[in-house]
């Protein structure tokens, strides 16, 4: 999947989700962003947020702090795999490291 149409906060963003060791500052409104720039974000009611990335959908609890938690680290890691966004996914195409 192509990420041309991302700009260089959702690459830095990307990037943080699939460094290893794994960021712990990782702020949920950056998250909200990228998603919404490579899916859809949806607010329910309860507060709770749909976030669709290719086919698939997860329903997260918005963080209690301003970063997110290992726990949706690992579904966004998932969910935007499958997407075709990747650990290199903050690389343009054809970049060498």
């Amino acid at each position: 999947m192509t990420d041309t149409h991302l700009n260089n906060h959702h690459r830095d963003t990307l990037s943080a989700l699939f460094a290893h060791p794994t960021s712990h500052n990782i702020r949920w409104v950056d998250i909200v962003s990228l998603v919404g720039a490579v899916g859809e974000v949806e607010e329910k009611h309860d507060g709770r947020f749909r976030l669709t990335v290719g086919s698939e959908s997860e329903v997260f609890d918005r963080t209690h702090g301003k970063d997110v938690t290992m726990e949706q680290i690992t579904d966004l890691r998932r969910m935007l795999s499958h997407a075709g966004y990747g650990a290199s996914a903050g690389k343009p195409p054809g970049a060498e490291d």
